[in-house]
């Protein structure tokens, strides 16, 4: 499936564009290249785009003072990334966005989105869907770490996103999870043995 064909269904899950909209929507898209462990926002940085995964997979995460690494999020095809409140309130990135494999991206300048939103109402309704359905995401994971332990933290992820565990290096699902990669060990291989 060609990158518009791709963005174009994403798009039609939530929103629908006649083919003139989706091609001024398409136009404003800049389609980037990036590998496997380069960086797409580095904390400190400027943050004036959004990216829409085409290929590949990217992460968002911040190392905090003892060298932790925090995974917020993991982003594959037809997901989205960015530091968002670097972008929605023009201050500087606190996180990281970085690629796990090669990938292919699209951005989307702020400024372009806002004018897209504004020229036609139903882009302003996908990013509002779009943006509703991600927080909705980040409090069910939120209240996951609050009420589960480690092993029903992995069955969900695993339940919701079972390709992950072929595409991304152990020691980053184990950060993503917040538990080491010993028990992230212990608890694949227990879930494989119910399998």
């Amino acid at each position: 499936m060609d990158t518009a064909t791709l963005l174009q269904a994403h798009v039609a899950k939530l929103a629908s564009l006649t083919e003139n909209e989706f091609e001024r929507f398409y136009a404003h898209f800049k389609p980037i290249s990036f590998r496997k462990g380069q960086m797409v926002i580095r904390e400190g940085d400027k943050v004036d785009c959004e990216y829409f995964v085409v290929s590949g997979c990217l992460k968002t995460f911040f190392i905090n003072d003892d060298v932790k690494m925090y995974i917020l999020q993991f982003a594959m095809p037809t997901w989205w990334a960015s530091d968002y409140q670097a972008l929605y309130s023009g201050t500087r990135a606190t996180v990281n966005v970085d690629c796990i494999t090669d990938a292919e991206l699209l951005s989307l300048s702020n400024d372009d989105r806002e004018k897209l939103c504004r020229e036609i109402p139903q882009v302003g309704h996908f990013f509002r869907w779009r943006t509703n359905r991600g927080y909705v995401a980040a409090q069910k994971r939120l209240l996951s770490f609050m009420n589960n332990d480690a092993k029903t933290r992995y069955e969900e992820l695993m339940q919701l996103y079972p390709q992950l565990y072929s595409i991304v290096p152990k020691h980053l699902i184990a950060a993503y999870l917040g538990v080491s990669r010993e028990t992230l060990s212990r608890l694949y291989n227990n879930h494989k043995n119910v399998i």
